[in-house]
């Protein structure tokens, strides 16, 4: 594990299931698709656990079955669909809020390395109110790399202004570990995420974190909790 940053410059996030529970709307997209098709819609958690791996992952919870030409052939209607109620049930985790008014207050920029599509970011940053927050913003479609690639991170240093070996990447995710780790940044791995069905103390990263809460007291400490 790496020692953590002598300072800190910034702050890089995953979005969904690390700064936002983004899984109510994402699955109320999923039943209204089902609901189009006359197909039953499947339970909530297993599409929860799924969320960050994007609109395939969601479709083949209740279309899997089908084959994979059959989901790809959906995913056009699930993201108009997902569009329509994009932000109406997606909410800051607990925590979150106060979190990054702490870094604001202290100076220190944050930002977003997602996966998602870039007009569904741009979009849902706008509606709750985060679009002039962030020091950058870094979609899935950005560049023609994502995650676990570590170009999307070197490019979110890049326009926030921030040191890669003196700033933090955040993730509910291994892809996000992996990314933060081979760009350069120290790696928090959260547990209050989606977690694709893993368990972040296996993913190698530098620190796991429990809460938002316990994210922000480690940060006022600045040293890692045992």
């Amino acid at each position: 594990m790496k020692p953590f940053p002598p300072r800190l410059d910034g702050v890089l996030f995953d979005l969904d299931g690390t700064l936002l529970d983004s899984a109510p709307d994402l699955y109320t997209a999923l039943k209204r698709q089902c609901e189009e098709e006359g197909a039953p819609a499947p339970p909530y958690a297993p599409v929860r656990e799924v969320v960050s791996r994007g609109a395939r992952a969601v479709l083949r919870c209740a279309f899997g079955h089908l084959g994979e030409p059959a989901v790809e052939a959906r995913v056009e209607r699930y993201l108009a669909l997902y569009g329509e109620v994009m932000g109406q049930a997606t909410a800051p985790f607990e925590g979150i809020e106060p979190l990054l008014a702490q870094l604001e207050a202290a100076g220190v920029r944050w930002g977003i390395v997602t996966n998602k599509a870039g007009f569904l970011t741009d979009e849902l940053l706008r509606r709750i109110g985060w679009d002039a927050r962030a020091a950058a913003v870094v979609s899935g479609d950005t560049l023609p790399v994502k995650k676990p690639d570590p170009a999307p991170v070197h490019l979110a240093c890049e326009r926030a202004r921030i040191d890669p070996a003196y700033s933090l990447f955040v993730g509910d995710d291994r892809r996000d570990v992996m990314a933060g780790a081979a760009a350069g940044l120290y790696t928090v791995a959260v547990g209050w995420g989606y977690l694709d069905g893993g368990d972040p103390r296996d993913w190698s990263a530098d620190a796991v974190l429990d809460t938002p809460a316990q994210f922000a007291q480690w940060l006022r400490l600045g040293q890692v909790p045992a």
